[in-house]
């Protein structure tokens, strides 16, 4: 209930935001107004929910995404894929392609075939512009209307909100469930017929969308509280079924997992799922395939995030054994060295770990933080500067390359990276501070104008600040 209220919030923010941008005298959005809307609401959905940003999940899920895209006709705008932190079964499209599906239904998942169905059939209500007709039409309901449904969901309450709910329906469009954004039985017919003809060109087969809608629909009977979002979002599921059943045909697809699904697959339930669950499931599969390296890799993760690390360590070793190369166990297990304090051993293998894969942004940072540890600063500085240069969202490594900078002298560049760390954690007193002795500090007139940039626009956020203060005691 709590996750469905938050996906109310989102949504009912978004369209508000919606009614501000776009003139409701338009009698279609334009593909930058989508565009335009996708930020707005990206915006709002960051603040409500977590965006697994972990590499190993991300990448994969983002590979899979544009493998089956790749299938389709030339997009106008670029698409993403994520996986959202929510254990409820629920995949979905906002405007201008952005992809979500909850790290629960991925859980539910058990093959690539499954993964590839559900995002070909999410890219197909984005590319059927299901999205945008529906935001169109969204744009004519009264904010006040809307004011009232939300009553109604928040407060549990009957009357106008309930009633004004009823009569809009209650629907899926970008981040879940909203009011009067519903897909239609035929919005839903024409998605999976689109979906399941590109899903072939991209070499699945229809069996992986047929499998997790009927996971899907097998919840409905565990009674209303855990009925799948999916199932409120995305109507007719039934017919659904019988249609990709009669078209996918008798094509199985492939029934081997492949292994970059089983990792990423494993790494999601052992690091993000819930950690009783994962103790269970994957000590039940030690003891049915003790040699297996996936299996051996799952358990040694989830043992380390209990702090385990001994035993973490000992299953890694077990899982390198058959997995000698596979840069993602090393650094995991090197990662593991680090918070136990073995730094020469974390050195050794993270090392080994990015020379494998240069683009691994944990196994950058970690191997930056063992170097200081070990007080090998000027080496901390580089494997910094590298993941920053590869992946400048990557905010902590600005707070740790700050340090570095400092333990080796080079004040003006540790006040620069620390001005821009607290900068982006909207912390505008640390980030004055820091960025003013840069300023003061750097010669490089290049660098300066930057700095002071900089400054004011954190003058700028704290007359704001000050202003919603002032704003909200009144």
């Amino acid at each position: 209930m709590k996750s469905v209220r938050k996906i109310f919030v989102v949504c009912i923010m978004f369209i508000f935001a919606a009614n501000m941008i776009f003139p409701k005298t338009a009698t279609a959005i334009t593909l930058k107004e989508e565009e335009e809307m996708a930020k707005e609401f990206l915006k709002v959905l960051r603040q409500h929910f977590q965006v697994i940003r972990d590499p190993l999940i991300a990448d994969y899920v983002n590979s899979i995404g544009q493998k089956v895209l790749s299938a389709f006709p030339p997009q106008p705008f670029p698409y993403h894929f994520y996986i959202i932190k929510e254990n409820t079964y629920n995949a979905f499209a906002a405007p201008a392609g952005h992809i979500f599906i909850n790290s629960g239904l991925f859980e539910a998942m058990e093959s690539e075939e499954e993964l590839a169905g559900i995002l070909s059939h999410e890219i197909s209500h984005v590319v059927c512009r299901h999205i945008s007709q529906k935001i169109e039409r969204s744009s004519k309901i009264g904010l006040m209307t809307l004011a009232g449904i939300a009553a109604g969901i928040f407060l549990g309450v009957g009357g106008a909100g309930a009633a004004a709910a009823n009569a809009l329906g209650v629907g899926s469009m970008a981040a879940g469930q909203s009011l009067s954004l519903a897909y239609g039985r035929e919005d839903e017919r024409q998605a999976d017929h689109v979906g399941l003809k590109y899903l072939t060109k991209a070499g699945y087969s229809g069996t992986g969308l047929l499998k997790i809608l009927e996971k899907i629909k097998e919840k409905e009977w565990y009674g209303p509280d855990v009925i799948p979002t999916y199932l409120s979002t995305h109507p007719a599921i039934d017919e659904r079924i019988i249609h990709i059943r009669n078209q996918a045909g008798s094509n199985p697809g492939s029934q081997t997992p492949a292994p970059e699904f089983q990792r990423a697959h494993t790494r999601l339930f052992a690091v993000y799922g819930n950690e009783n669950a994962a103790i269970k499931k994957f000590e039940e599969q030690i003891r049915k395939h003790p040699d297996d390296p996936i299996v051996n890799y799952g358990y040694a993760l989830i043992m380390g995030r209990t702090g385990n690390r001994k035993t973490a360590v000992s299953h890694f070793k077990k899982a390198l054994e058959k997995r000698a190369f596979d840069p993602h166990i090393l650094k995991d297990m090197g990662i593991t060295y680090f918070l136990d304090g073995q730094y020469p051993k974390a050195l050794k293998t993270l090392e080994g770990s990015v020379s494998m894969e240069a683009n691994n942004p944990d196994g950058l940072f970690f191997l930056g933080r063992t170097h200081m540890a070990l007080e090998n600063f000027n080496e901390a500085v580089s494997a910094f500067e590298t993941l920053l240069e590869k992946h400048p969202d990557y905010k902590s490594a600005s707070y740790f390359i700050g340090k570095a900078y400092g333990k080796s002298g080079k004040m003006a560049l540790a006040h620069y990276h620390l001005g821009i760390y607290y900068k982006e954690r909207k912390d505008l007193k640390n980030a004055r501070f820091h960025l003013q002795k840069a300023l003061k500090l750097t010669h490089d007139p290049y660098k300066k104008a930057e700095i002071e940039e900089m400054l004011k626009y954190v003058g700028k956020e704290a007359v704001k600040k000050e202003r919603e203060r002032r704003k909200a005691e009144e």
